[in-house]
């Protein structure tokens, strides 16, 4: 088989797809990590094409997708477009039920643009909020008003709270959040005795800690989340539920990805299937817990016509496991999956972890005291709502940084781009 150009196409058409994060992985705060550039480099082919699909999947929220795909353009010198680009919000494109619904946002960056791009129509800010009922905000003493009235402003049933990450001033977001909340959508009301169960809230990114140019990580929006948690619960005595859980490790995050690697092979006419997701990160409670616990998911989610393809392939096992116990424990740690009706099915065989060692996750040096190793590896920093299972903690390749990341899957795949 020829090119248009003469020369020899390649061997292997990419039955394989590459979700890699980029804090810790590419960067470090703004300073790139130096093995991102030859990655890349053999990535794509002399016209800046990708030789196999491509999502970067980060769990950061603060800006859009364009304007990460060109800082990504910048960073590795290729080409990224947006659809590439898989922020921890996106997946709220499909939850088209709250989008002409008023719904209050918490973050920081453009959050109305971000909210408006995802579709919602009426997004309130925390600050909007704080401007219109002055008297909710009472931490700061300096920035109580003058004027100890209430406000005559107006403002329309909030229906829905999104967090789109970690807040500036989180005295400020937990109060105005948690009015919400207890009066169901009414701030500057008296708390209700019956606003549970709560009005919607859909969180995004989970991240306990992230890491950034200082030594040691930063915290992340998961820690502002276990503050809300435990203010509302203290207050109530009652769990604050989510409607849905995005950014990893949530499955929701996972299908949409590989939902855009799918989009990708179409568009370019790739007519092989793509059977493994090859997730590169540095973060074992994110990273890896989220790639292992999806690749659960497709083992057990159409097991025998999963095992008829693998039969065709000449790669299927001897037997139908036997998965009950599994799935179950995967419904249980998947709040709101109601948005399954709005993406197409799972497809791939397989999600494959891959772990740098150039962010979070830093390798046990040699003669590290084992009792400090255990204590470290058996403290579970995901969400509250996610259950903590040691399988899922083990990445299936460890390597120095993603560089290697390519070689290694370019050699476990038998793919030859060039």
């Amino acid at each position: 088989m020829r090119g248009r150009s003469g020369h020899s196409a390649p061997r292997v058409l990419p039955s394989f797809g590459f979700l890699f994060d980029i804090d810790g992985v590419l960067v470090r705060g703004r300073t790139p990590i130096p093995a991102a550039r030859a990655a890349f480099g053999k990535l794509v082919n002399p016209q800046g094409q990708f030789l196999v699909p491509v999502v970067f999947v980060t769990n950061a929220g603060n800006c859009l997708r364009q304007k990460k795909a060109e800082q990504l353009s910048h960073l590795l010198g290729v080409p990224i477009s947006q659809d590439q680009v898989m922020m921890s919000h996106s997946p709220l494109r499909m939850f088209k039920r709250y989008h002409k619904k008023c719904v209050l946002v918490s973050g920081q960056g453009p959050l109305l643009d971000i909210a408006r791009d995802l579709g919602f129509c009426q997004p309130i800010t925390i600050d909007t909020l704080r401007e219109k009922r002055p008297l909710l905000d009472a931490v700061d003493h300096d920035r109580r008003p003058n004027v100890l009235s209430p406000s005559a402003v107006e403002l329309p049933k909030i229906e829905a709270v999104v967090l789109f990450g970690e807040p500036v001033r989180w005295e400020t977001s937990l109060q105005l959040i948690i009015d919400v909340l207890l009066t169901s959508g009414y701030p500057g009301n008296p708390y209700g005795q019956e606003s549970y169960p709560h009005i919607p809230v859909l969180a995004c990114n989970m991240d306990l800690m992230w890491v950034a140019e200082a030594q040691s990580p930063r915290f992340g929006h998961g820690t502002f989340m276990v503050c809300l948690e435990n203010i509302y619960k203290k207050i109530t005595g009652r769990d604050l539920k989510y409607e849905a859980l995005m950014g990893k490790p949530s499955r929701l995050t996972y299908q949409y990805a590989e939902h855009l690697i799918r989009a990708q092979a179409l568009q370019r006419s790739w007519e092989q299937p793509i059977q493994t997701l090859y997730a590169v990160g540095d973060n074992v409670m994110t990273d890896v817990y989220g790639a292992n616990l999806y690749n659960r998911y497709l083992q057990q989610s159409c097991p025998r016509a999963r095992l008829q393809a693998q039969a065709a392939a000449g790669t299927a096992p001897a037997q139908l496991p036997q998965h009950t116990q599994h799935t179950q424990h995967i419904q249980q740690i998947q709040p709101g999956l109601g948005w399954d009706t709005e993406l197409a099915p799972a497809a791939a065989a397989r999600c494959r972890s891959v772990l740098v060692c150039t962010g979070v996750y830093d390798p046990p040096s040699e003669g590290a005291v084992p009792s400090r190793d255990s204590v470290a590896e058996n403290v579970f920093h995901g969400h509250r709502d996610f259950s903590f299972d040691p399988a899922l903690v083990e990445p299936d390749h460890i390597v120095p940084d993603v560089d290697a990341a390519v070689d290694l899957v370019f050699q476990l795949e038998n793919f030859a781009p060039r």
